[in-house]
């Protein structure tokens, strides 16, 4: 009997500080990818965050929610600010099924300096979604390589869109629609006044 293949579940961790139309595109891009998409919102012990995480977590949740793929669910117990508590988590969780790490190209150079950055290699696989202004440049994949990834490259089209962008430049039409209303009742990021 042949064996059947095991599902593959994409893992997208992100700061959602805030999530913007780019998040939005990366998460319908990995349900195109993969048999199902889980993410959630964390923090990152590189950045300083501008919202709390439970405020985070409800903006990704009210995104997931708008996505409305029985596919893509937001399970916020992998949250860790360290990626190798998270894939224990996942592991866990999923067995049976075959994980995707999934990272933007800004962040795939950093991996090496993360907290036991090969044992999460040799782990899971890794999906790198090239984002616009950050290439992924071949020293990194060779890098990788050395500290045991399989990684995938998955070119998905994002829009050029950053939270850091949303927050500095006031750029509203990089943030989701159906997040406007928790935006302003939070007062989050400097938004108090309808989008115009």
């Amino acid at each position: 009997m042949a064996k059947t293949a095991r599902a593959e579940i994409a893992l997208l961790g992100t700061s959602a500080d805030p999530p913007t139309v780019g998040h939005q595109a990366l998460l319908e891009g990995l349900l195109t990818k993969f048999d199902r998409v889980a993410t959630w919102a964390s923090d990152n012990p590189m950045k300083r965050h501008d919202a709390d995480l439970e405020q985070r977590c409800e903006l990704l949740k009210t995104l997931v929610e708008s996505i409305a793929s029985p596919r893509l669910q937001l399970v916020q117990g992998l949250s860790s600010p360290f990626a190798v508590i998270t894939l224990e988590r996942a592991i866990e969780r999923w067995p049976d099924h075959c994980l995707y790490f999934v990272v933007g190209s800004d962040l795939a150079q950093q991996i090496p300096a993360w907290k036991e950055s090969k044992r999460l290699m040799q782990q899971c696989n890794l999906g790198i979604v090239p984002r616009e202004g950050w290439p992924l440049e071949p020293c990194t994949l060779e890098t990788l390589h050395r500290l045991g990834a399989s990684a995938r490259v998955l070119p998905l089209g994002i829009p050029a869109a950053a939270s850091s962008q949303v927050k500095e430049k006031q750029k509203r039409q990089q943030v989701p629609e159906c997040l406007w209303p928790l935006l302003l009742k939070h007062n989050l990021y400097g938004f108090n006044a309808p989008n115009a």
